[in-house]
């Protein structure tokens, strides 16, 4: 049972770990990374589908995001996506090729993006002291359960012997 309630513990604290990195990753820092699409759906033909679902998305350098849609009719809908995902990014079409130029950050943006990367570790760091606490309270209340067990096998126990004392 306890190692049970262990495992099942570690494995919400991973996956609140986990969320943590994949929120670090939508953070648009002055560098290129294709996980910063990631979040971005495009129309296709009537389905909202994940921008990487329907384009090949890779870095041409530190600055610089290409896209490559694999239909070329989705080159237009992508580039809207982008545009209207608010996220400060402006693609430009070269041909089959969707360039997205990543923007240097101002101060005034990075002094925001620590606050957000501040909430974002704060609230991890909420979820596992959560996680943590409904542990060890399911533990005890375990602790509790057995110490019950035994206090009535005791008391089953201890009845013929008191019935049979003359």
């Amino acid at each position: 049972m306890e190692i049970n309630l262990k495992q099942t513990a570690e494995q919400k604290m991973n996956k609140a770990i986990n969320v943590l990195k994949s929120d670090f990753d939508k953070i648009r820092t002055g560098r290129a990374h294709p996980s910063i699409l990631d979040q971005i759906s495009v129309d296709y033909y009537g389905t909202m589908t994940p921008i990487n679902k329907v384009a090949s998305v890779t870095v041409l350098d530190s600055q610089t995001l290409s896209v490559v849609p694999w239909e070329k009719n989705l080159i237009s809908s992508i580039e809207r996506a982008i545009l209207e995902s608010n996220i400060g990014l402006n693609p430009s079409s070269v041909g089959d090729l969707i360039k997205v130029p990543m923007p240097p950050l101002s101060q005034e943006r990075r002094k925001e993006l620590i606050k957000v990367v501040k909430g974002f570790a704060e609230d991890c760091k909420v979820s596992i002291r959560n996680i943590r606490r409904e542990a060890n309270d399911a533990s005890k209340r375990k602790l509790k359960e057995k110490e019950l067990m035994l206090i009535g096998l005791k008391l089953k126990v201890g009845l013929p012997q008191s019935s049979c004392q003359i």
